[in-house]
């Protein structure tokens, strides 16, 4: 009999191996292996009560939360000047909420009493809790398993039926890899079989090149994070972008999220004029970050916006439609949390769901249209397929701007890029990333990162970029049918329990 102790240690252990595996090359192969040993060291504890199983699962999810998230204290204390103790409580505690999600679904283990399609039901219930995770108090569904399989085997299932039926194919290929010592003709056989069928539904191709390629720029500034509240820096900041944008026409230029830290009807005299100006002249559309500002019932409200100037055309808007939880906006209930310890903490207004892409123009070329998401807006799979599913025009190209420079040098950038490189490959479009300190860089629309920029340098990359027209299953779809899937496999596991 192990002590008490140790099983919540070597759990929480492997959560951490789980997560740090994430980075590394072949992480989406990793990742599969050690979930084999969780399971392993879940099944050994079937004796224990329902609740006793659920707090050893929650040791493995804090383990694993604690290591991906813990950045989130860099942003907090370093940038945001919050007490050290409060900010590595605030991580924990996050933590612990989202662990909650993976002891949820790790229960399904205990209550089907590891029945011969244990692996389907745990991978029916690990995706029902990963989508809750994503909707609940407007959901934080960072650090999932799918992204990480961009560098693993199930990717190309992906256009298919998006990062959830990556997960769901993680899930249960890892279980069947514990399995294969007590079946392995059937174990070895599903798991040979997983394997081919992906790779033969990642030969299927939805969408085509359209149109001549872009000439684009995308400018990475590399301003440190507290530069952007010193009224000087703001300044020479802006400058700088302004320079930059000016110094080389192209048919698209993009600077990161809120390269303009500052309201936009409160800008420095002329740059939007001047920044038309030279689009005008030169044909070049530009892509701007900086502070929106909405009339809303409580008074003005800031927002997060892309301003879009295109050649003799009207400004575009597009602002953040999925905010922060606390970074962006404060949750209701929440404010006096917020009052009591004095925590500099934004709360900007949301965008409508229904704003429409950016068009690109080109002379004697058809126009390019490219859904926008500021930074976290990318983590959000279903909702961006939403959109690009019911816009009355196609969309043929992604962008993304994001400022990183709150989380230091740390890897929360390379966890972003997997999911841009997600999202590239469950719509079947190219995506473009502009960003502060990185990771700037242009995505194929198979997912592949074609060309970046080194992080925390300041440079441009300037390239050409192929658009694609055309929609995938998943943009058709949704998430439906795998949440479908899921939901009718947990409910035959339920009926199967009772019955024997």
């Amino acid at each position: 009999m192990r002590r008490p102790i140790a099983l919540p240690l070597i759990l929480f252990t492997l959560g951490a191996l789980l997560a740090g595996s994430a980075e590394l090359t072949y992480g989406g192969w990793i990742q599969i292996p050690i979930l084999s040993i969780v399971w392993w060291q879940l099944s050994l504890e079937q004796s224990r009560s329902l609740k006793q199983y659920f707090f050893l699962s929650l040791a493995f999810g804090i383990g694993y939360f604690v290591v991906g998230l813990w950045w989130l204290y860099i942003s907090m204390h370093d940038v945001g000047g919050i007490n050290a103790l409060l900010s590595c409580v605030a991580v924990f505690l996050l933590s612990a909420y989202l662990a909650i999600y993976i002891a949820g679904a790790c229960a399904s283990i205990r209550i089907f009493n590891n029945t011969k399609f244990m692996g389907l039901l745990l991978a029916s219930s690990w995706v029902i809790f990963e989508y809750l995770r994503g909707e609940i108090f407007t959901g934080f569904p960072w650090m999932g398993l799918a992204e990480t399989q961009v560098n693993g085997p199930f990717a190309p299932i992906a256009p298919w039926l998006g990062g959830f039926a990556c997960t769901f194919l993680v899930v249960w290929i890892s279980w069947e890899l514990f399995q294969l010592k007590k079946r392995v003709v059937f174990s070895s056989a599903v798991i040979i079989g997983a394997l081919g069928l992906v790779q033969i539904a990642g030969l299927a191709s939805f969408t085509q090149p359209t149109g001549e390629p872009l000439s684009v720029r995308l400018i990475q500034g590399n301003f440190e994070q507290s530069l952007k509240f010193n009224p000087q820096a703001i300044g020479q900041q802006i400058y700088f972008y302004e320079t930059a944008i000016q110094s080389t026409p192209a048919d698209l230029i993009i600077i990161p999220e809120t390269a303009f830290p500052w309201p936009q009807n409160h800008l420095p005299s002329g740059l939007l004029s001047r920044l038309q100006e030279f689009s005008n002249t030169s044909s070049s559309n530009i892509l701007l970050g900086l502070i929106g500002e909405v009339s809303e019932k409580n008074g003005l409200q800031y927002t997060n916006r892309a301003t879009g100037l295109s050649p003799n055309t009207a400004q575009y808007q597009y602002d953040k439609i999925h905010l922060v939880p606390f970074g962006e906006f404060i949750p209701p209930g929440f404010h006096w949390f917020v009052k009591a310890f004095n925590v500099p903490l934004s709360d900007f207004a949301r965008g409508s769901i229904t704003q429409t892409p950016f068009n690109v123009l080109r002379q004697k070329q058809e126009t390019i249209r490219a859904a926008i998401t500021i930074c976290y807006e990318d983590v959000f799979g279903g909702e961006l397929a939403s959109r690009i599913r019911n816009n009355a025009e196609p969309t043929n190209l992604l962008i993304n701007l994001t400022n990183l420079a709150w989380f230091g040098q740390s890897q929360a950038p390379t966890q972003q890029l997997r999911l841009s490189q997600l999202r590239s490959l469950e719509t079947g479009l190219p995506a473009l990333r502009a960003t502060n300190t990185g990771i700037t860089s242009v995505l194929g629309h198979d997912g592949k990162v074609l060309q970046s920029l080194p992080e925390f340098t300041q440079a441009t990359l300037s390239t050409q970029v192929q658009a694609y027209s055309g929609k995938t299953p998943y943009v058709i779809w949704g998430n439906f049918p795998i949440l479908m899937i899921s939901c009718l496999m947990l409910i035959w596991g339920l009926v199967r329990q009772r019955r024997f």
